[in-house]
């Protein structure tokens, strides 16, 4: 990837410097539908991943979903596969058509990996799985875990952004 396109980045969810309670992700589809339309009418020809991390994974997930949008792929960080009742929410993914990254931490206890491997197996489209060893929903790895296993969290996250590089190289056939 010797150029990255075009990014657009939305804090829908901070007012005045201040953070609130997200909506639900449904309610967010919509939203973030309108900015990718008004980004590929911007910048046609280019091609469109999206991506987010949780609620945002799931939203750019839903928003793939949505036939007008010719996503070229969906990368997901930290997946929030099981619902606040414990409710394993599958049925995006399921829908999905395009090439799909996740990226987990191996203690996320939103998305446990044997839950997401479940899942992987049952998607129609091509996806791929990077795990941060011994990291968090927020990919934050335990100094024990760091310290046994000899690394630093910034070469976890190193490692992350490669697997992401690579997939994405992969997605738009070495362009």
């Amino acid at each position: 990837m010797s150029q990255c396109g075009p990014s657009t980045l939305k804090d829908w969810y901070i007012s005045g410097g201040k953070r609130r309670t997200p909506p639900k992700a449904e309610k967010l589809v919509e939203f973030h539908s309108d900015i990718v339309k008004k980004a590929l009418a911007k910048y046609p020809g280019h091609p469109l991943i999206l991506a987010g991390k949780s609620m945002g994974s799931r939203v750019s997930c839903m928003v793939a979903c949505g036939e007008e949008i010719g996503a070229s792929s969906v990368v997901c960080l930290g997946y929030p596969l099981k619902g606040m009742n414990g409710t394993i929410r599958d049925e995006t993914l399921l829908q999905l058509k395009i090439p799909t990254m996740f990226v987990q931490g191996s203690k996320d206890g939103l998305c446990p990996l044997e839950k997401l491997e479940a899942v992987r197996k049952k998607m129609k489209s091509i996806n791929e799985l990077h795990v941060i060893e011994g990291g968090d929903h927020s990919f934050k790895i335990g100094k024990k875990h760091l310290s046994s296993e000899g690394t630093r969290q910034e070469e976890a996250e190193d490692r992350a952004v490669q697997a992401i590089a690579a997939f994405v190289f992969k997605v738009l056939g070495g362009r």
